[in-house]
């Protein structure tokens, strides 16, 4: 299950930079909850309603991308991923993620 795990890991974050709403949806389950740096203001995005108000939300960065350095499965249900974020303002153009290092479970 593990491998499958990066896999889908992998997946969604391809579906992700090619803002493909529908087949991120495909790899996650009717209760998936999104928690996003901005969650503190946002709040947790719940369901799929709210994973598609967030691809919405991501039109305010155009240039949003994820790169993977490294994923590794954790146990049996959870991948750790290394990822690197790009991201500036629509509007403004002013970065506001470089190459930034991140970590998710």
């Amino acid at each position: 299950m593990s491998q499958e795990n990066v896999e889908t890991v992998e997946r969604v974050i391809a579906a992700l930079n090619e803002r493909d709403i529908d087949r991120y949806l495909s790899c996650c389950t009717d209760d998936i909850q999104l928690q996003t740096p901005w969650a503190e203001v946002e709040g947790v995005y719940e369901g799929q309603d709210a994973i598609r108000r967030f691809f919405t939300d991501l039109e305010i960065s155009p240039d949003f991308h994820i790169r993977v350095e490294r994923l590794e499965p954790i146990g049996t249900d959870r991948v750790l991923a290394f990822l690197r974020v790009t991201a500036s303002g629509r509007s403004s153009g002013i970065p506001a993620a470089s190459n930034t290092p991140t970590a998710n479970v």
